[in-house]
């Protein structure tokens, strides 16, 4: 029996099970005490493992006044990111990434379960788990660490190094992956286990919070024609966003070409006025634009300013009140890696060794902490289980047999590298 074979072989169908169940039920929010907590279970039980742990407690004040720093969108005192590695320096260094903070649960009453149960069940003969985080991305996480307790059990690692990770932050920016980089960590390619409905994924669009402040003149409804609403004046400004969007999408690059949006604008949250018998004053309305790979973080600011300083020049209100644009949160780059790159020719082999056909190849929509690795000479692709569609969703789920299906995937990727 060859390695590759006793690896596959030491693959537990029940404890990947187990293993993801038990992440679920760690509610890590974004910004809650619950995302320490579940780097500090990874960390005890990959010293279990045998691994070489290091607890990145992320110094938060040097990491926040860097020039580079990436943005939060929620309020943290303390962050943790996880690295685990086995091997020796006589081969190639392989990093092998997922983040384990979640976000919100949203609507409770629109999810059928509860969103931590960790609880499997079968779905038109599919057995699946649901739960916040089960998709996006503590599926990846778990199909990695259940791969490496695989080729450990067998000694599978001869000639050269493996890392583990798990990073807080990713869904806010990117806080822990780039905890990571600033603290030196580095590898020869890097595959993050984001859902990808085993394609892989070597390109990213990126993405830029934006708040707009829209100011009108508050009245009395009944004297309305003696005020200024804040939101009428603003809904010309979202129909010239809506045209920027399609503008934007109208000629994407080939690796993007199977999505409507894949550079979206949109408007998350609006709030106006105070009182509903008063015409609104003011208008905040916070939204989302997709950066295309052919441009820079700033060029994406800066059309969307342009366009609104245009709307406000032609509007006599707003030429004298100008909205005002901010830019909070999380700064989601894009990022690219060749197509030739070593990590998408690995997955490549190890994915056409397990299922016999090849891999679907293209860029994803939303940002990830694949342009931090990038951008730190790190070629960087994401692969791993679970359909993206589901999440962020009430009743956020994954196949737990495609999770098994990625597990194995890792074994042979491992194994054809390190074996």
């Amino acid at each position: 029996m060859d390695l590759t074979t006793q690896a596959l072989s030491a693959l537990d169908r029940d404890r990947l099970d187990a293993s993801l169940a038990t992440l679920i039920r760690i509610p890590s929010v974004v910004g809650t005490e619950a995302e320490v907590e579940v780097a500090e279970y990874l960390a005890d039980q990959w010293e279990l493992d045998g691994l070489e742990v290091t607890r990145h407690d992320l110094p938060l004040t040097t990491i926040r006044s860097h020039e580079d720093y990436p943005g939060e969108e929620v309020v943290r005192t303390r962050a943790m990111s996880v690295t685990a590695t086995y091997g020796n320096d006589d081969g190639p260094h392989i990093l092998l990434l997922g983040h384990t903070d979640v976000v919100p649960i949203g609507d409770i009453d629109a999810w059928s379960a509860d969103p931590f149960s960790g609880d499997i069940t079968i779905v038109d003969g599919k057995r699946i788990i649901f739960g916040r985080g089960t998709c996006d991305m503590k599926a990846g996480m778990a199909a990695v660490w259940e791969a490496v307790r695989a080729v450990l059990a067998v000694d599978g690692i001869k000639k050269g190094r493996l890392t583990i990770a798990s990073v807080c932050g990713e869904e806010d920016g990117g806080l822990g992956t780039f905890g990571l980089i600033q603290a030196g960590v580095r590898a020869d390619v890097c595959i993050i286990a984001e859902p990808t409905s085993l394609a892989i994924v070597p390109a990213n669009a990126g993405a830029l919070t934006f708040r707009l402040t829209v100011l009108g003149k508050a009245i009395h409804a009944s004297r309305k024609s003696e005020g200024v609403s804040a939101f009428e004046k603003f809904l010309p400004i979202h129909e010239a966003l809506q045209k920027l969007e399609l503008e934007r999408n109208a000629d994407p690059d080939a690796l993007f070409e199977r999505w409507n949006f894949p550079f979206a604008l949109s408007i998350g949250t609006i709030h106006a006025g105070d009182w509903s018998s008063s015409v609104p004053g003011k208008l905040v309305a916070e939204g989302r634009i997709g950066v295309r790979p052919d441009e820079t973080v700033e060029q994406a600011k800066q059309t969307l300013e342009r366009v609104i300083a245009d709307m406000c020049a032609v509007d006599p209100w707003l030429a004298a009140h100008p909205i005002l644009v901010e830019w909070p949160g999380g700064m989601f780059a894009p990022g690219n890696t060749d197509i030739l790159s070593a990590p998408v020719q690995m997955l490549q082999r190890a994915h056409n060794d397990q299922n016999g056909s090849d891999p679907q190849i293209y860029g994803a929509p939303y940002g990830s902490d694949l342009r931090l690795w990038n951008r730190a000479g790190v070629p960087t692709v994401q692969y791993g289980p679970g359909d993206v569609t589901y999440a962020h969703t009430a009743d956020e789920f994954v196949d737990l047999d495609e999770t098994f299906a990625a597990a194995q995937t890792f074994v042979r990727l491992i194994v054809n590298e390190l074996g």
